[in-house]
């Protein structure tokens, strides 16, 4: 037939091309087989996505694959053979303040995970290794049930995921937490304003409301569950220790306890000769070894009497040297919270005798001189030392926090100054600024580990809870428009802490 020939060849063409396709096919696929490179660098294309809402997950030290991934099914988490491993937040170079909680990408850990999947060794994470068997059923099956996060994992995502700087103050009547006519063996009369002239007390019964979250409700026996084994200090001026008062009469209720043990000689916490107290104090709840304390250093700089035998000498305040305290006792710390601002002015420098040294001389640098400068040197050189010292002390959690605001009007504390306002005005006011409005502190902890324990904003529309004009020792004509009355702000400021510890 004619063109038979030609028609013969150009099938056998076709048979041919159809042989070496087939060829490629089988060749790519045993390649695919025994490639486990080839594998991974395709399958990483094609990661396991998680809803828009938990693409990103909160960095916590304590947290692990584990908890990640307890929305997913329990057979998509045997099958993710990804190991995760998540930053510690405390050894990163990036400033956060404590609402601002570092999120870390699923896939980006998911990448780095592979790239050192041909480690010999292997370091214990609980997190689940690659392969498959029953080992690693039961290990997933421990925390992930039925593809549902459990309820303490959801609010330990949320507490870090919630910004406490923004929201407003509402009326709560389980208000207060603790009596203020009560809490006599940890509360100092003169800020237990129960005790005072004041008639109204509606500023006892405001709780803080975040925004979009809600705050951690503070249960005394979670949080000595929490601190077990642990010690918190409170390092700072007297608002330091209404902070540290505010605490004490939290967890104990405000009732007696006399259970808990005066442990201050341990931290070198007793009264010096001839002094009426001494520079701090510090307890132990027995039932957990909980130790909390306080110790007063309003500076946040070392101290050194110039002539020891003295007893009226001049003190040297090295500005670039933290509080020997800390220095000696930074080890036993678990969680510190610093703070400062309210001494910084010449008429207590010059009460106290204190004279700026830096460099182990007396200061020389006019710009340092300056008291705003000489404040801001200072708490930068204590937070970045502070900061080198958390490699040494990984289970340190560190917070500087910022300035508690003064409510004085027309004068200061010494010119008639006065805060006479007894109705809350924060009732309805939104506070949603942005940034701290304690720019220095703020700048202090950018670039550290140590976190910024944000209240100024939130206190800032607080002017009715100071002690202000019924003190029952103040002199005539002077108002407290600087501390506050207890049961009051500070006992948030406890809230937020313990939220975050």
């Amino acid at each position: 037939m004619k063109g038979g020939p030609y028609k013969l060849r150009w099938r056998a063409k076709e048979f041919s091309l159809a042989l070496i396709v087939l060829l490629c096919t089988t060749i790519v696929i045993w390649a695919w087989d025994r490639s486990p490179t080839l594998t991974s660098a395709l399958s990483s294309k094609n990661q396991l996505q998680l809803p828009p809402d938990i693409k990103t997950v909160p960095v916590d030290p304590k947290r692990h694959v584990k908890e990640d991934i307890s929305t997913l099914t329990r057979s998509e988490a045997v099958n993710n053979k990804r190991e995760h491993h998540l930053d510690n937040p405390y050894s990163t170079g990036t400033a956060k303040s404590y609402s601002d909680f570092e999120t870390v990408p699923i896939q980006k850990k998911e990448e780095e995970a592979t790239k050192h999947k041909g480690s010999p060794k292997r370091e214990k994470t609980g997190a689940i290794e690659n392969g498959s068997g029953s080992s690693q059923i039961e290990e997933t099956h421990n925390v992930i049930l039925r593809g549902r996060t459990s309820e303490q994992e959801e609010k330990t995502v949320e507490r870090q995921a919630c910004d406490y700087t923004k929201g407003k103050w509402v009326i709560d009547d389980r208000r207060p937490l603790y009596s203020g006519l009560g809490c006599k063996q940890w509360l100092a009369p003169m800020w237990a304003c129960r005790m005072m002239r004041r008639q109204d007390f509606a500023f006892e019964n405001l709780r803080w409301q975040p925004k979009d979250c809600e705050l951690e409700e503070f249960v005394r026996s979670e949080f000595l569950k929490r601190m077990k084994n642990r010690t918190l200090a409170f390092v700072g001026d007297s608002l330091g220790r209404q902070q540290f008062q505010s605490l004490m009469c939290m967890i104990t209720a405000g009732k007696e306890s006399p259970d808990v043990l005066d442990v201050g000689p341990e931290f070198g916490l007793i009264i010096p000769p001839g002094g009426k107290r001494p520079n701090g104090w510090a307890y132990r709840f027995p039932s957990t070894n909980t130790i909390v304390l306080y110790y007063w250093s309003s500076t946040l700089c070392d101290l050194e009497p110039l002539n020891p035998e003295d007893p009226h000498t001049e003190y040297a305040m090295h500005l670039d040297r933290p509080p020997a305290f800390l220095r000696d006792f930074l080890h036993r710390i678990d969680v510190l919270v610093l703070n400062s601002g309210h001494h910084w002015n010449r008429g207590k420098l010059r009460a106290n005798k204190w004279i700026m040294y830096v460099g182990g001389k007396p200061n020389t640098n006019r710009k340092i001189a300056d008291m705003g400068s000489a404040k801001n040197f200072t708490i930068h050189s204590t937070i970045k030392w502070l900061n080198s010292q958390l490699p040494k002390h990984p289970h340190l959690k560190a917070f500087y926090r910022s300035i508690s605001p003064r409510h004085f009007v027309n004068g200061d504390w010494n010119t008639g100054g006065s805060c006479n306002n007894t109705t809350p005005m924060s009732i309805g006011k939104e506070v949603l600024q942005e940034e701290s409005s304690d720019h220095g502190a703020a700048s202090a902890v950018r670039g550290t580990g140590i976190k910024l324990l944000d209240i100024t904003a939130l206190s800032q529309v607080r002017d009715e809870g100071h002690i202000s004009r019924f003190s029952l020792t103040a002199s005539p004509g002077v108002q407290d428009c600087l501390h506050w009355c207890l049961p009051g702000v500070p006992d948030t400021w406890n809230e937020i802490l313990f939220a975050l510890i």
